[in-house]
């Protein structure tokens, strides 16, 4: 199961919607073939797992007990089901890491399985693999984007300048984990002011892999079409005044009486939007920490650099370090709510 996991991770960005899925086919204590679902709207990994098994091998794909993280689905979607094909290769014996919450699914795959003679065991490594497909699970079971707070801060705590004007705060290391980061999520999510004085492109231009969803908090539609995140690729605009599409910006109109961070994650569930990187500004991140609406902070500190004024950053509390490490002048901060 260790090795599904690692197989899983792989399809990090590519998968989504779809959730992080390794198998591994083991006969008499050997691997006999592996594999992981690379892309959406491609083979799962069961598929690709019992596929690269070698010719010479295929005889005992029967004898062999298949080792998955998450629930075969049950359902036709972009390909037909996974619990089909493994009752059809004569497989009698499939270990499970997570049950699947998708609607679709949630047990059927078991239940189809064990209808047909398989030997089902679950909740191997349960917990691992809980925390692989956060995302996934988060969305279908709290039915809203697993939201990832990040932002850059001066060593005496400030986000930017004296009027929100911008500051260079991480070094190009950091700046390229945070590419990373973008590329390993659905959407990334920044508020008037950031979009207005800053003018990201809001890309992962500096690491490989799909650009996230860019989405702008523009309550009243005061964002001028030339900036930079209106170009090169698709953009939601959340606001109080209109529903179209303009291009490849999409208008969505969102509730504000449930409170800005879910009506927020209202909109981008019915987008099917799994996961949203936050990057500012300073009162978007903190409306979903006032209103506990966040499931990971991501915060580096430039230990070097200390300035005289400026905007503070994010108030952060009720919340427990999970990780820390140093990139030359930056210290890269993980954490996570407590609950």
């Amino acid at each position: 199961m260790h090795r599904c996991l690692q197989l899983a991770a792989l399809g990090l960005g590519p998968t989504a919607p779809n959730p992080l899925v390794g198998a591994v086919l083991v006969h008499q204590g050997s691997i006999i073939g592996e594999g992981y679902h690379k892309q959406y709207g491609h083979a799962h990994a069961e598929v690709n797992c019992i596929d690269s098994v070698p010719s010479h091998e295929q005889q005992f794909i029967p004898h062999s007990t298949l080792y998955v993280n998450l629930e075969p689905c049950a359902h036709v979607g972009k390909t037909p089901p996974c619990a089909d094909f493994i009752i059809a290769k004569g497989i009698k014996e499939v270990v499970i890491a997570n049950l699947d919450p998708f609607i679709k699914v949630d047990g059927k795959g078991i239940e189809k399985l064990q209808a047909a003679g398989v030997l089902v065991r679950t909740g191997i490594l349960e917990h691992e693999a809980s925390i692989l497909n956060k995302r996934f699970l988060c969305f279908h079971t709290k039915h809203r984007p697993y939201i990832i707070l990040k932002w850059a801060q001066s060593a005496n705590g400030f986000i930017s300048g004296p009027q929100g004007d911008p500051l260079k705060i991480s070094n190009e290391i950091s700046d390229r984990f945070v590419h990373r980061w973008r590329s390993e999520e659905a959407a990334i999510l920044v508020g008037t002011n950031t979009a207005a004085i800053d003018n990201p492109n809001l890309t992962n231009r500096l690491w490989t892999g799909n650009s996230p969803v860019r989405v702008v908090l523009d309550k009243n539609l005061r964002l001028a079409q030339t900036l930079n995140l209106f170009h090169g690729g698709r953009t939601v605009v959340l606001n109080f005044l209109k529903s179209e599409l303009v291009g490849s910006a999409e208008f969505v109109i969102i509730n504000e009486q449930v409170g800005l961070p879910s009506a927020i994650c209202e909109a981008l569930s019915a987008l099917s939007i799994q996961s949203v990187l936050v990057e500012g500004g300073t009162q978007l991140l903190n409306s979903f920490i006032d209103s506990g609406i966040w499931d990971e902070a991501r915060v580096i500190v430039n230990k070097k650099m200390v300035i005289d004024d400026g905007i503070k950053a994010p108030h952060l509390f009720n919340a427990s370090k999970t990780d820390a490490t140093e990139e030359g002048s930056d210290l890269i901060s993980t954490y996570i709510p407590i609950l």
